[in-house]
């Protein structure tokens, strides 16, 4: 059976949870306690399923509003996207016990491939935003779907199975 990080198995010693810095995962970009990266990351995943909600619904109605929806909508879940992934890059080479765990940098590579679906989708819909749904404005938009899950499932394991990038305390002012 697999054990997760930190937590071996009886008799088994795990060498990097001895690392100095191991235990320091608490989120350094944050404000009052509360981390960036966690709050920015809902804008991109949300506008991932609309646009290819709006890809489908396009597909089935052939209302022209439906492709315009689906360009707005992958175009700001890229740039949404680039503000999330920076400032997660930044929780990622700062905080040493998020560096440390090899979990974190294949969530970071799985963000990374998301980030380059979105910035695809958007470009490709940049030639024609109505002639790039069918077939390949869609199809990109349900691989993004399927990116989304898999790197959000990764983020929520580092989150709430080791609570890295989150915060002990707030830091908030007094008054």
């Amino acid at each position: 059976m697999i054990q997760p990080e930190g937590r071996s198995a009886p008799g088994v010693e795990d060498p990097i949870t001895d690392t100095a810095g191991y235990h320091d995962s608490e989120s350094r970009i944050a404000i009052w306690g509360h981390p960036l990266h966690a709050m920015s990351v809902a804008f991109p995943v949300a506008l991932t399923f609309c646009a290819f909600g709006a890809d489908l619904f396009y597909w089935w109605s052939g209302a022209t509003r439906w492709a315009w929806a689906a360009y707005w909508a992958s175009g700001t879940a890229f740039l949404f996207g680039l503000a999330a992934g920076a400032i997660g890059t930044l929780e990622l080479l700062s905080v040493p016990g998020i560096r440390i765990r090899a979990m974190a940098w294949t969530h970071f590579i799985i963000a990374m491939l998301l980030l380059s679906l979105l910035g695809l989708n958007w470009g490709w819909r940049m030639t024609g935003w109505q002639e790039a749904v069918l077939p390949w404005g869609i199809l990109m938009s349900g691989f993004s779907v399927l990116v989304v899950v898999a790197t959000g499932w990764h983020g929520g394991k580092l989150v709430f199975d080791y609570g890295l990038g989150t915060s002990k305390g707030s830091s908030r002012p007094s008054g």
